[in-house]
């Protein structure tokens, strides 16, 4: 007997992927727009340089299923951010 406590998937997240290493979680939100809205900054916060250099999409997913048993759904891709040019007083 499979029992649902919920309607529809209730999170989702950020997933950076890498051209040379496993992927990494950027940022977990409540919707695809929390998510949307939050990415960029935690894609720079959270990588350094080399990272960001070597990561070659952002995956939206959306969890599909019951809290202690579903998985990741891919759901869109995401625009990679550019990286901060960094300016220095003179």
């Amino acid at each position: 007997m499979l029992i649902q406590t919920e309607s529809k998937a209730q999170g989702w997240r950020a997933v950076a992927v890498f051209d040379d290493r496993p992927d990494a979680l950027i940022f977990v939100g409540r919707s695809s727009t929390h998510v949307r809205q939050e990415y960029v900054e935690a894609f720079n916060e959270l990588l350094d340089d080399e990272e960001r250099e070597h990561t070659t999409a952002i995956q939206l997913q959306q969890w599909s299923g019951a809290p202690d048993a579903g998985r990741w759904v891919l759901k869109n891709t995401l625009k990679v951010p550019t990286p901060l040019k960094v300016r220095l007083a003179a």
